[in-house]
């Protein structure tokens, strides 16, 4: 009796180096993705979650939490300092019974569902304008807490105030710089051994420049594909004059890791 045929793995980026570039905490899921299509990671965390310089703003939020209408959540690390802050003062989920929750995405849905709570909006576009396009245009006498990052992009305030909401801006933690695989990245990189860079957020890209003072960045990434996982992401590439080649149609990190599965191999030749 003839031996079953092995069933061929099909791995398009097998030989490649991939950098990924976000908070180590967080690298998990993309790295095993990635891993999981043949490709060899570079670990290189630009930026670590840490809590805000002072909670006052928060815990005053929460004093008068009842007082909201909606809080909208714009990252899954939002979620999760805020909901481990309404803990650590004496609180539960039931401190939120009756205030709409809105999430940017499908992965702040996701850290949201994980304690139970199912938002009523996520927009089909996974970016702050969309869950504008998504609330009514009259926003007058209603009360939105947004807790978020302490650098953030001011477009979603800023259009809830137009139409007259009442918004309450908190940061719930803040992100800083990490540079200590810098020297090992450069040194790939001066020798043509990274085949893409990959960035998930803006600060991923800013901190990633300035991991390498003095240095001509876009003269060593000028043969690397740099994979952005959104918009505004690649905005921010391009003004350090890095292209984006890669942009998946949906904003999430398994689009992400699939588009660069699947446009890498086309786009250039193995580095090694």
């Amino acid at each position: 009796m003839n031996p079953k045929p092995k069933e061929k793995v099909f791995l398009p980026l097998l030989g490649r180096r991939i950098v990924v570039t976000r908070a180590r905490e967080q690298q998990g899921e993309f790295a095993e993705l990635l891993e999981d299509y043949g490709a060899e990671v570079i670990e290189c965390p630009t930026i670590a979650i840490r809590a805000p310089d002072e909670w006052g703003a928060v815990d005053r939020a929460l004093e008068c939490i009842a007082s909201f209408q909606w809080i909208i959540f714009t990252s899954a690390n939002g979620v999760r300092c805020f909901l481990r802050r309404l803990q650590e003062g004496g609180r539960d989920l039931r401190a939120l019974d009756g205030i709409r929750v809105a999430a940017i995405g499908p992965a702040t849905a996701a850290a949201l569902q994980e304690v139970g709570l199912h938002p009523d909006l996520v927009p089909d576009e996974y970016r702050a304008e969309a869950i504008l396009e998504a609330l009514d245009r009259d926003l007058g006498g209603m009360r939105f807490l947004i807790p978020r990052a302490a650098e953030a992009r001011e477009v979603l305030p800023t259009g809830l105030r137009e139409r007259g909401a009442e918004v309450e801006v908190v940061a719930v933690y803040r992100t800083v710089p990490v540079t200590d695989q810098a020297g090992a990245v450069l040194d790939l990189l001066r020798v043509a051994q990274i085949d893409a860079v990959t960035f998930t957020s803006s600060s991923t890209v800013v901190n990633f420049v300035e991991m390498f003072p003095g240095q001509d960045l876009a003269a060593l990434l000028k043969d690397v594909t740099i994979a952005c996982i959104g918009p505004i992401t690649a905005e921010t590439a391009a003004r350090y004059g890095l292209p984006a080649h890669i942009m998946p149609a949906a904003f999430t990190i398994p689009a992400l890791a699939q588009a660069v599965a699947t446009q890498l191999p086309f786009l250039r030749p193995p580095s090694r």
